[in-house]
Parts: C-alpha cells; structure tokens; sequence
C-alpha cells in the first residue's frame, strides 16, 4: 500500500510522538549462529508463544480501530480492513505451524472469528483498502478448507461459506485491466480502475485453489490476474509497481530498478510459477533471489522508517517481510538441492529482526503491523523447516 503525499506530509508531524512504546531490541545475541533450522525453529516458537498468550477473547488479535494519527487520513473501514488482513495471516502461521493443545486452540479460535467476522467494504471513494482482507482472506480460507482438521461437518460449511463471500467480492472488484488494488482515481467507479503488481501476485495461486474448491463463479478471474502479472515484468528484470502500458523510468533510482523491486519479484515468480506459468523458470527464480541478496540493504534501510518510500529506490519499511516471505516461497521452489544455501541466508535476515517478546515490525509499530509482520516472517521461517520435496 502507499500513503499519498499530501496525508505523509500533513499528519508527519502528529505522527512522530504518537508511536506506542514497543520494545524494538532484536532477540538475538551477537555472535549467536542465526542461519541454522535450530535457530529457526526456537524463533518460530517464540512468535507462536507470544500470539498464544495475547490472543482476544474473540479469537482476534490486536485492535482494528486507528491506533496512530498518522493514519486518520485513511476511513474508518480501513483500519478494520488492515486488521482482518493481519489476523488471516496469523491464521496462515498457526495452519502451518507444528500443533500443540495450545496452537490447536488459538487456530480453532481464529477460523472461528474469521468466518464469523463481518467482512471489509470500501471505505471511500479513494480508498479500497478493504481489498487486503479480501485477499488475504482468500488465501487463508482456501489454506483452510484444503487441511484436514477443517474437512468436516463441524468446519466445511462455515468455511466454503465464507470463503464464497470472499471470491465474490473480489471477483467484483477486479479492475478492468485484471488486477487488484487498494486506491481509486476520479471519476470513482465501482468496480476501482487501478491495481498493483504484488497485490495480484499474492492472490494468484488461492484463485486456482478457489477455482478447484468451486468458489469462483468467472473462472477467468484468475487468467486476468495471471495476465496482468505477466505484463508487470520490466526488461531490466524487475517488476512494476503496477502495470503501466508504456513504462517510464525517470533518473537512476526509481521504484522500477530492480533495486526497488526485491520483493515483488519474489511474489512474480512464487505465482506464476505455482500457478503453472512455465515461463518462470528455475534460473529466473534462482537470479530472483541472487538479487534479492545481493541487493538487500535497500530493504534492510527501509525497515521501520516512518514515511512510505522514503528510502532509496523508493523502498517502503512493510516491503521488508513481506517480500522475505515470498523469496522463502520462491526458495522451495528451486531444485532440493540448492534450497538450504539460500534458506540460510533467509533465515540470517529474519532472525536478526526478532524483538525480545518474540514479535516483528518493520513500519509503524502499531498491532495490525506487527501481526502481519510476525505473521510474514514466521511463514518464512516454516518453508525451510519443512520436509523437502523430492525435486
């Protein structure tokens, strides 16, 4: 998402003092040997510990209310919108996690209050946050209705049920040209006109899985996506923000440079990829995450920096997990043989970012990002964690 302009240069100001007090001193100790699985793992049960013990009574984590200044340029709805967005993928963390009584308890719980839940709607005319609970909504039911502790009488029909709602709001706001995004232009329409490359991507795959489970009444929803991605990819190897039809790249240090488009080249080629695109291939996805290596300062500058695309090559602070999320997808997808070597390298990144009560952040500091970030980081954590697959 990117704040407009004219709202970071109003409210930076009120913004500055108005932060909660979060501890932000990393967890791990110099010297201490973060690239291992061993290490992995005991950072994954810190995170999975500390959403145990502060989850709501309602199943819920956080607040879904404006916790900051900062953002009350944005509706009312939008805050609501971050926090389901945020609570589906914690939702996704504890689905994938090692089960204990505990874990299974706070997984029933949030399923629970996701599909019980009201579901997010546009909150303004500009603003079409509610799309991030839409997509990641999806992506966490659909995770959901394909695991076998909810294939039955007590879970599938609350599931397949929500799940439906979902796909149909997002089926009826795909913009025209095949994307999904988060803001409108004048005129306003409502169906919005603007979508953005990483945005999409993350939904691909849960479209095709929606489309198997029968939720998706345009089967071509997922092939307008598919072909918008496509389109999003640059000849310098990056991948647009959005999709601009003739692509214009002012100056050296653009969000269009490979430097400004680590993250979402992860999400390009996990989706395509998983999606069965073969024109992402492994040495595509194998120079991806090179680069993302390679280049990672620019993410690592950005991380907790207030103002979005404040950083070089316009690098946002929430590009940081989210993007060290999708390289640990794309990871698993190369040959077997050459996932640990980069596995390693991940897990160095996330592992230096872990705050003593086990959490994440890496913009604001407010309880929808840190759930989210959490969330990111800890699902990167478990790709590696896993058995390997035969390939």
């Amino acid at each position: 998402m990117i704040v407009r302009p004219a709202a970071v240069a109003l409210l930076t100001g009120a913004f500055l003092g108005s932060l909660p007090l979060v501890a932000q001193r990393p967890a791990a100790e110099a010297g201490r040997d973060r690239s291992s699985p061993a290490a992995a793992q005991a950072a994954v049960d810190r995170t999975l510990d500390f959403f145990v013990r502060t989850q709501n009574h309602d199943g819920s984590w956080g607040s879904k209310s404006c916790e900051i200044t900062f953002e009350m340029n944005f509706a009312v709805e939008t805050q609501y919108a971050w926090a389901v967005a945020a609570h589906a993928l914690v939702t996704m963390m504890f689905l994938e996690a090692e089960e204990t009584p505990a874990r299974r308890k706070a997984l029933d719980r949030a399923v629970r209050w996701l599909t019980r839940s009201r579901l997010t709607k546009r909150g303004s005319t500009w603003d079409n946050d509610a799309v991030w609970g839409w997509l990641y909504g999806a992506v966490a039911m659909t995770a959901v209705a394909q695991d076998k502790r909810f294939d039955n009488d007590e879970w599938r029909e609350p599931v397949h049920g929500r799940g439906r709602e979902i796909l149909g709001w997002l089926e009826r706001n795909q913009e025209p040209t095949g994307g999904f995004g988060y803001y409108d232009d004048p005129p306003y329409t409502r169906r919005p006109k603007w979508g953005t490359s990483f945005s999409t991507g993350l939904v691909v795959p849960a479209l095709g899985d929606a489309m198997r489970l029968g939720w998706l009444d345009d089967g071509a929803t997922r092939d307008r996506a598919m072909n918008y991605l496509r389109k999003c990819r640059l000849p310098n190897g990056a991948v647009s923000y959005d999709l601009t039809p003739v692509p214009r790249i002012s100056g050296g240090e653009h969000i269009n440079r490979v430097k400004g488009s680590l993250g979402r080249i992860q999400v390009y080629n996990w989706a395509l990829r998983t999606a069965g695109d073969g024109h992402v291939t492994d040495a595509m996805i194998r120079t991806g995450l090179e680069q993302f290596f390679e280049h990672h300062r620019f993410l690592h500058v950005a991380r907790m920096r207030p103002i979005p695309h404040e950083a070089y090559y316009a690098n946002a602070g929430y590009f940081f997990f989210f993007g060290h999320y999708y390289a640990a997808l794309a990871i698993e997808l190369l040959p077997a043989g050459e996932r640990e070597a980069f596995r390693r390298q991940l897990r160095e990144k996330l592992l230096a970012t872990q705050r003593e009560n086990g959490t994440y952040c890496d913009f604001l500091g407010i309880s929808y990002m840190v759930n989210s970030s959490s969330a990111f980081a800890t699902l990167g954590l478990l790709q590696g964690l896993r058995p390997a697959s035969p390939r």
